[in-house]
Formats: structure tokens, sequence, C-alpha cells
């Protein structure tokens, strides 16, 4: 079981709004998601589209509901713009998380990514030669070392459609950055939706672990997907991903290694699905239920 004391419990708006396919959950405002966030019993989430860009107003939304911003997604492009032009936004990016009380930050490279796409998710995955590796792991150090500076871990979100999916691009990232700026966002769906082994991923790199994702899979849908040649959108909306304890992943194992391994901060879930088919309200309901017997939380 998880220590209640060090491991804090978030949700991620995707489930009610989505960023990529604004459509799904156009309907759903953001004091309801937040509102049903608290009402679930989760007291850490992220950030969403509909969030309010004042730190003002959105910490006084959140406070009212016994929340707090633990981690905002950022896209970098190392591979493929001028690092200066990323470092730029970065930097004003964990300003506003600085100011929200985060402590962690989640990137992922999306130079050469596909997730956006229409392109076939399993056919079409770009692959960095030697140089754009060099490039990746230069300008994550460089990142790591600003966040660091201004008191945030940079965690690093390996996912579908992107240059850093596999177990094997995960292990050569991990391998030339630096322990001390650099950190791992565990995502235990995108392994599983790419056919990794995500304990083995999990053990090896616990200790450098900052910030967990918590996302199951429909194995029938990413069947489907490989088979159609679907991009990762289209297999968002035929329902790729939904929330723990309605898919396919055991997560017992993965809470216990947390715990065994002394893991600190929050594990949230993140599950985007059309809220139309799967209510977001009674899947978070139902996620919140299922952490609460497997991880003590």
């Amino acid at each position: 079981m998880l220590n209640k004391n060090k491991v804090k419990l978030g949700i991620a708006p995707i489930g009610w709004t989505n960023d990529d396919m604004p459509d799904l959950g156009a309907e759903n405002t953001f004091q309801q998601c937040v509102s049903e966030m608290a009402l679930a019993g989760f007291t850490g989430c992220e950030v969403g589209n509909k969030y309010p860009k004042d730190t003002a107003v959105l910490k006084k939304a959140l406070d009212l509901r016994g929340m707090q911003i633990c981690n905002a997604w950022f896209s970098t492009f190392l591979t493929t713009k001028p690092y200066e032009e990323t470092e730029k936004e970065f930097i004003k990016h964990i300003t506003f998380l600085k100011e929200m009380g985060a402590k962690v930050v989640g990137v992922s490279e999306q130079g050469h990514s596909i997730q956006g796409t229409e392109l076939s998710i399993f056919d079409d995955k770009y692959v960095m030669n030697d140089d754009e590796w060099d490039m990746l792991t230069t300008g994550l150090n460089k990142l790591g070392k600003v966040a660091k500076d201004m008191g945030i871990a940079l965690t690093f979100h390996h996912h579908m459609g992107t240059v850093v999916q596999t177990a094997a691009e995960i292990d050569r990232l991990m391998e030339n950055t630096d322990p001390e700026l650099f950190s791992l966002l565990f995502d235990s769906g995108h392994l599983a939706y790419c056919g990794e082994d995500y304990m083995a991923v999990l053990k090896k790199y616990a200790k450098r672990i900052k910030h967990v994702h918590l996302k199951d899979i429909r194995p029938d849908v990413i069947s489907k997907v490989k088979e159609e040649k679907l991009s990762f959108l289209q297999g968002v909306r035929l329902g790729t991903f939904t929330v723990p304890g309605d898919g396919a992943i055991d997560f017992a194992p993965i809470f216990d290694v947390l715990a065994e391994t002394g893991y600190e901060g929050y594990v949230l879930v993140e599950a985007e699905q059309d809220p139309a088919i799967a209510n977001p309200f009674e899947y978070a309901l139902k996620a919140r239920k299922y952490i609460a017997e497997k991880a003590g939380l």
C-alpha cells in the first residue's frame, strides 16, 4: 500500500475536455470539471484548455474545492526548433506552475510527433538519428537545469506517436540525461499500448520517477487500431484508453513497486475518452474506488 503521507492522488481534466480534439467534451465547463474531480475524491489535477490562465482566479476556484495543480503538459520541440525558442516558452510555463504550487512539470518532445496527425500510430512513428538524439538529450538536460533552479523537477512523458515511445527509446533517453536534472513520468497505458513490458520499465527506473500517470487500456480497441492502421486520435475516439479498474492492466503490482521504492509525489488518473460515451464523473468514481482498494489511498 502507498504511503498517504507521501503519495497524493490526482486526475487529469482530459476525461472531461480533450485538448487535442476540443469537440470531445465541448459541453463540459471548467467549473463542472473541477467540482466533479473533488466530489469523486481527488485532491490534485493537471491543467486543461478551459482552465483560467489567471493564477489568482484559478487558485480561488481550486481552493474552494480542496484541489491543487500538480503538473501541466509542456511540448518541447528540441529536435525541430532552436533550443532558445523552447526555453523561452518553458520558463513562462514553469513560472505559472510554480505560482500554482506544483512541484513537477511533464514535458513531451513533439518534434516529429505523429500523435496529433492522421498517420497510422503503429506504422508511421518517426525514429531519430544520432544527431537528433544528441539535440534532444542535451536540450532536456538544459531545461532540467532551468527547472531545478526554479524549484521544479522536470519529468519526461514517454508517449505514443512521439520519438520516445518504446522501452529502448526510454533507455537511451535515461542513459544520456543527468539524474540530478531529469526524471521520468511513468505512464502504464502508453507502454502497454505499444506492447512493452511496463513493469520492467517501472522497476528499472523507479528511483528516477517523479510523476505517475495511471492509464488503462482496452486491448480490443488497440487491435482494431493496429489492423486498420488508425491514428492515435482515432483510437482515442474509439476508446483505446480508460481509467484504472476498467481495462486490462492490473495496477496492484505497479502500486507495490512504487511503495517498495519509496515513491513520493502524485499518482494521477489520466484517461482520454469521449465524455459523451464515458461519463467523466462516473469513470472518476470508478477509478477512485479501484485505487482505494488496490493502493490504500
